[in-house]
C-alpha cells in the first residue's frame, strides 16, 4: 500500500542513486500533461527535500513552460529488477538558467553532459512510496549516444538556435523562459 513521508530518508536515497531511469510530470490547468523519461546520470538529491537535474536539449521545453505558469511537479522512479517499489517526489519545480544567480552553485553538483540547457529544481513536499508489484523486470543495457552525437555536431550555437527555434513556447503555445535575459 502506498506511504507518504514528509521528506526523503536515506532508504529513499539509496534508491533513487541505483535507477537509471526516471520519469518527470508536469502541466496546467489549461494545458496537455507532460510526461518524460530522463537519464544520462542527471539527478542529484541536494537534500532530503530537494533534488534537481540536469535538463538536457530535447524536441520541446514542456517542463520549463508548465513549472514557469504552474510550478506543480511530480518526479517518479520504479524498479525494473529487484525487490519492486515505486517512488515518487511531489512538489514545486522551478527552471534555472545559466543567466541566474544560482546556476554556478547548483551546476557543480552534475557531470558534463551533451546539450544541456538547463537545470529543474524540485522542492520537495512530499515523498509517495507503492508497491510497484506489476512492473516488469527490464535488464539495463546501457545509455544511449544518440542525444551526445547530435549536440556535439550541433555544437554551441547550433544549439542556440535550435532553443530559438524549438524551445522557446510549450506545444500549448505557452512560453518557457529559456532565452529570457540570456
Amino acid at each position: 500500500m502506498a506511504r507518504f513521508y514528509p521528506a526523503l530518508d536515506a532508504r529513499h536515497r539509496e534508491f533513487i542513486a541505483a535507477q537509471k531511469l526516471f520519469f518527470t510530470a508536469t502541466g496546467t490547468a489549461d494545458s496537455r500533461l507532460n510526461l518524460s523519461p530522463k537519464g544520462m546520470d542527471s539527478l542529484r538529491v541536494l537534500s532530503d527535500t530537494c533534488v534537481a537535474y540536469l535538463d538536457l536539449t530535447g524536441s520541446g521545453n514542456e517542463t520549463a513552460a508548465h513549472l514557469k505558469h504552474d510550478g506543480r511537479m511530480t518526479l517518479m522512479w520504479c524498479s525494473f529488477d529487484t525487490d519492486p517499489l515505486i517512488l515518487r517526489l511531489y512538489g514545486r519545480g522551478r527552471a534555472v538558467r545559466r543567466q541566474d544567480a544560482a546556476w554556478g552553485e547548483l551546476r557543480r553538483h552534475f557531470p558534463a553532459l551533451p546539450g544541456e540547457r538547463q537545470l529543474i529544481v524540485l522542492d520537495i513536499e512530499s515523498v509517495q512510496t507503492s508497491c510497484g508489484y506489476a512492473v516488469p523486470m527490464y535488464a539495463y543495457q546501457g545509455e544511449r549516444d544518440t542525444l551526445a552525437r547530435w549536440a556535439d555536431k550541433k555544437g554551441a550555437v547550433g544549439l542556440l538556435d535550435y532553443w530559438r527555434e524549438k524551445n522557446q513556447a510549450s506545444i500549448d503555445g505557452l512560453p518557457t523562459g529559456l532565452l529570457e535575459d540570456a
